[in-house]
């Protein structure tokens, strides 16, 4: 149909037809997008499965996160790829219901898909979407529960509900504390804000999940480097972070020096002992006693020579200090990182009661104890049997840690197991009821489309989610705004009596950021490659 054609359709009343191309374009995007929704689909839940994923290293990750899957993926189509930013960015905003945005947003595409075919303008359906998602946040405010940081056991609920979908999930009771704890330690309650970058998650492999422990403080992966009294810990120890090197001048890369006899060579010796030794007297004058070296590129960091004469000096070393350690160790120890020999004063050290090494199964790891000006920091020391239960168990307790924080963001609970979508369905349609026209058919269909939650859920539980979304509906309208689905009995219940709670912040941001990656998707038309 020429373009005259369809506005003249348009204006006389009928449904809106488009040119052919444009709504290939927009068919081809949202089949695109729909298959990453299908493929993380069948991970969403407690009962949700893992997916094994293989790099082209030969590298293997198992994770049922749908940031981390979507991450790891090739995504080749631009459609495709909104819908990994999207879960990166509920990744970033909430930390927890990756998955969830995901799929709502492949359940709104296929609304929209059937919506197009009904002859509604894709501007329309985009504006009635941003309408119904407006609303549907309105409806899950109205029925959150306010919560008080001081409130432990709201906590702890919440964290267990985001541990229960995990491999954790059977640790939920040993690490959930460990995770309320963590955040509360390092939460700022003024501006309402945490920064996760001062809970450090240390993997130690040996052990199982269940020896995974909490350290208010700084704990390094890294012991001394040797010994100074043939003694594993520091008393009273006064402690340097430096970023420059004890170790020998190097010539450029461009330049060499060349020695032709023996009486340059131990001259050049004798000046390198002389340097070392020089650089090592005033460390030892500054009353440094466990020094920390930061990595360095160029040339070694410090030398075997000095070593030997930091031992001598009573100076316990930690090398290879990573640079993206070196704030968070600042923080924690109240010390300044030394750039150059001059610098070390005793303003820029920091004190300790004491400095150890601590064997964990087969390796050790060093505690700072006592720390004079201890900084709002503290380190998780995770455990695990394998590299993969390991990093599975990292993953894990950070989406946990984010969904304590999110509770520090926006104090309040709503129920999980469905019980929000479902009831955000319900009073989205009856709101759909007192509007007209094609705004009305788009709300209709966004509140239809909120049900794949709790149908998904009830899908990866092994139960029939044709009944069991019927059942759950009738309850919410009898008024039950708690019910919802019990993957572990296999049957409706009133949620907030088996503690499955989570952060009001985790459910609006999904349905807001799905809406939005959607409406972005209906308004393109075309696809333009530049090369």
């Amino acid at each position: 149909m020429s373009q005259g054609n369809a506005s003249s359709a348009a204006s006389e009343g009928g449904s809106y037809s488009d040119k052919s191309k444009p709504q290939m374009i927009r068919m081809s995007n949202i089949a695109a997008a729909k298959a990453v929704a299908d493929a993380v689909r069948t991970s969403l839940g407690p009962k949700g499965m893992d997916k094994m994923i293989q790099g082209s290293r030969g590298e293997v990750t198992i994770t049922n996160d749908g940031a981390t899957i979507l991450n790891l993926i090739e995504v080749l189509h631009p459609a495709a790829k909104m819908l990994v930013q999207l879960s990166k960015a509920q990744d970033i905003e909430a930390g927890d219901g990756t998955t969830s945005v995901v799929v709502i947003a492949g359940s709104l595409l296929s609304a929209c898909e059937r919506l197009l075919s009904k002859g509604i303008h894709p501007s329309d359906i985009s504006k009635s979407f941003q309408t119904a998602a407006a609303k549907a946040c309105e409806i899950l405010d109205g029925m959150s529960t306010p919560i008080e940081l001081t409130d432990r056991d709201s906590l702890l609920k919440s964290a267990t509900t985001s541990l229960n979908s995990k491999v954790l999930s059977l640790y939920s009771a040993r690490i959930a504390p460990i995770v309320v704890d963590s955040v509360l330690a390092v939460a700022d309650t003024v501006n309402q804000s945490v920064d996760l970058n001062d809970i450090k998650l240390i993997q130690k492999l040996d052990g199982t999940v269940e020896d995974t422990e909490l350290f208010h403080g700084l704990v390094l992966n890294k012991k001394f480097s040797h010994l100074a009294s043939s003694v594993d810990f520091q008393a009273n120890a006064k402690i340097a972070l430096i970023q420059f090197c004890i170790s020998p001048p190097k010539t450029d890369l461009d330049n060499s020096v060349v020695i032709s006899d023996y009486a340059q060579m131990d001259r050049a010796l004798k000046e390198e002992r002389n340097y070392l030794l020089a650089l090592v007297k005033k460390i030892k004058k500054s009353g440094c006693n466990v020094l920390l070296i930061q990595k360095s590129v160029l040339r070694e960091a410090v030398s075997d020579q000095a070593l030997h004469f930091l031992a001598k000096m009573k100076i316990n070393v930690v090398r290879n200090i990573e640079r993206s350690e070196v704030e968070f160790i600042c923080k924690s120890l109240g010390c300044k990182p030394v750039a150059h020999i001059d610098g070390l004063t005793p303003d820029a050290m920091a004190t300790a009661e004491l400095v150890e090494e601590v064997r964990l199964g087969s390796s050790k790891v060093l505690k700072f104890s006592g720390v004079e000006k201890a900084g709002k920091t503290c380190s998780i020391i995770v455990r695990g049997s394998s590299k993969l239960v390991l990093e599975e168990a990292e993953r894990s307790i950070h989406d946990a840690l984010c969904v304590v924080r999110c509770l520090v963001k926006k104090r309040a609970l709503i129920a999980g197991g469905g019980a929000p979508e479902i009831e955000v369905a319900l009073r989205l349609a009856e709101y759909a009821n007192s509007l007209v026209g094609s705004t009305a058919y788009c709300t209709r269909a966004f509140a239809d489309a909120l049900e794949v939650i709790p149908f998904t859920l009830a899908e990866n539980a092994g139960l029939n989610p044709i009944s069991t979304v019927t059942e759950l509906r009738a309850m919410h309208q009898q008024g039950t705004r708690s019910a919802g689905i019990n993957v572990r009995k296999g049957c409706i219940t009133d949620i907030l009596d088996e503690d499955v709670v989570q952060p009001l912040l985790v459910t609006t941001s999904a349905i807001t950021l799905a809406s939005e990656t959607v409406r972005s998707i209906m308004k393109i038309d075309d696809i333009v490659t530049v090369r």
